[in-house]
């Protein structure tokens, strides 16, 4: 698992930058908003995707650890890894759900 961080070198975060990187390094991308209390219980996933945060908190638990994402932070899922997710404090997040094509 990589958790990488935004850099100036991507340009402004945004949604549209995000997703303009994560397709060029070979994944499909969606975004979706969830608001304060969403929880997505151990799951896996058949193919590698990064969750990356635009604004809000994230938490993802996977292998033993656990990960706040915030603003800019873009965390890699191999396929197969049963992790969890869950927004953390009060505003909703909207994430860039890339999955590696």
């Amino acid at each position: 698992m990589t958790l990488e961080k935004w850099d100036s070198s991507y340009g402004q975060l945004s949604e549209k930058n995000m997703r303009q990187l994560l397709e060029k390094r070979g994944y499909t991308t969606a975004c979706y908003t969830y608001p304060p209390g969403t929880y997505f219980p151990d799951h896996t996933h058949r193919k590698e995707k990064i969750d990356g945060v635009i604004s809000g908190k994230f938490r993802i638990k996977m292998g033993g650890n656990t990960y706040d994402l915030g603003p800019g932070d873009m965390i890699r899922v191999p396929a197969g890894s049963v992790h969890s997710a869950e927004v953390i404090g009060e505003e909703p997040v909207i994430s860039v759900d890339a999955v590696k094509r």
